[in-house]
């Protein structure tokens, strides 16, 4: 596995995972149900896995709700979610990338998603897949039955396994494929260009000096 770039930008890289795969059909499902306003409040990140999809994991008295799948024995500690259309909508608050890769979701199988969540996805190092509905809906079957609920994301590969051998190929961005797979987030991705910027910058100085900043 590729060692995750060094330093406060680093992210864990996403090359081949396998586990739980929980089905979560709804449609239409906005960042303030997966992170409800209330767990926005600290200053740091710690502690938003207790907030992911809170409402619906827990009744008005914090009482576990026992038709909620991820309360369900079977889909504890998933890896994988296999959502709705429109994941992600609403409000661009990255606390619900957050939550979701602190209560150990590594990837999201889906036929779309809201723009600004699955940029914060790919700047976590949450794999968000766009598949079609027939192959989304086939996978939400499968894994639907707790016997056949784990499957293998492949990113090197670009392609889903499940425990019967169904294969599935799936696209990504090549940028942020490479970023993934190398745990990079952009500011990384950004300093791989550094010896770039500054030959650009001294020639841009170069020609107009009255730009250069002032070195005390």
């Amino acid at each position: 596995m590729c060692a995750p770039t060094q330093g406060s930008n680093a992210i864990e890289p996403f090359i081949e995972i396998h586990g739980v795969a929980a089905p979560f059909p709804q449609a239409n499902v906005d960042t303030d149900v997966i992170m409800p306003k209330q767990f926005l409040k600290g200053i740091t990140r710690e502690g938003l896995a207790k907030g992911l999809f809170y409402d619906l994991r827990f009744d008005g008295f914090g009482n576990a709700r026992a038709d909620f799948i991820l309360n369900h024995p079977a889909y504890q500690n998933p890896a994988i979610l296999i959502v709705g259309p429109n994941f992600g909508c609403g409000s661009s608050r990255e606390h619900a990338v957050w939550g979701l890769r602190q209560f150990g979701v590594r990837c999201l199988v889906g036929t779309s998603f809201a723009s600004i969540f699955q940029d914060n996805c790919f700047s976590n190092g949450l794999l968000p897949i766009a598949l079609p509905a027939d192959q989304v809906a086939r996978l939400q079957s499968l894994c639907s039955n707790p016997a056949h609920n784990r499957l293998t994301v492949d990113l090197l590969n670009h392609c889903i396994i499940a425990v019967q051998g169904m294969s599935m190929s799936f696209e990504c961005d090549a940028l942020r494929r490479d970023d993934l797979l190398n745990g990079r987030d952009a500011i990384a991705s950004t300093l791989q260009l550094a010896s770039a910027i500054r030959q650009f910058e001294q020639a841009h100085w170069a020609e107009n000096p009255w730009l250069e900043p002032v070195r005390w």
